[in-house]
């Protein structure tokens, strides 16, 4: 897996200030995006044990709220495959920390519907997931006045409240 930044005062991708992992690889490849260089899933740096030591200590701040992964797409399959090992770790070593992902996939079709029930792996790193910002981005639902989100298509999901309930349950922001 490939990254293309790390941001580590972001305030733009999540509630507080965060931690923002922007992966390479998406197929997506939505009209508007607005980091179509990460399209390429060769694009940038490989993600390696020297990246994860660097986002876990920049997690470390009591200051930061938590991780956010972006891209790209982070539920690709070989970026799931990538950050499972990463979040497991992220998750054993602060617990208080809230994780956020951005997807260009659908939670209940894609996602639930899909992608949890052919991979035992995307069940348990979606199960380490607290909000998933899901939908593709639609250049003609673009709406700049939008909390956490680009087009007015894409919802912000309590991942764990929506798993324990069995429906889709959205954060109120």
């Amino acid at each position: 897996m490939n990254y293309c930044e790390i941001k580590d005062c972001d305030i733009a991708n999540g509630p507080g200030v965060r931690v923002s992992l922007f992966v390479s690889g998406c197929t997506h490849h939505c009209r508007g995006c607005f980091n179509p260089q990460t399209w390429d899933f060769g694009f940038g740096k490989l993600f390696d044990e020297d990246t994860e030591r660097q986002l876990l200590l920049l997690l470390s701040h009591e200051y930061i709220s938590g991780l956010t992964l972006l891209g790209g797409e982070p539920l690709e399959d070989v970026n799931r495959r990538g950050l499972l090992p990463f979040i497991r770790k992220v998750k054993a070593a602060y617990p208080e920390k809230t994780i956020w992902c951005y997807s260009g996939y659908t939670f209940e079709t894609d996602i639930l519907g899909r992608m949890c029930s052919e991979d035992a792996d995307t069940k348990e790193l979606i199960s380490y997931i607290d909000v998933l910002v899901d939908g593709e981005f639609i250049l003609e639902k673009k709406n700049i006045s939008l909390k956490f989100r680009g087009s007015e298509n894409q919802r912000i999901i309590d991942v764990r409240k929506s798993l324990a309930s069995g429906r889709t349950v959205l954060l109120r922001i």
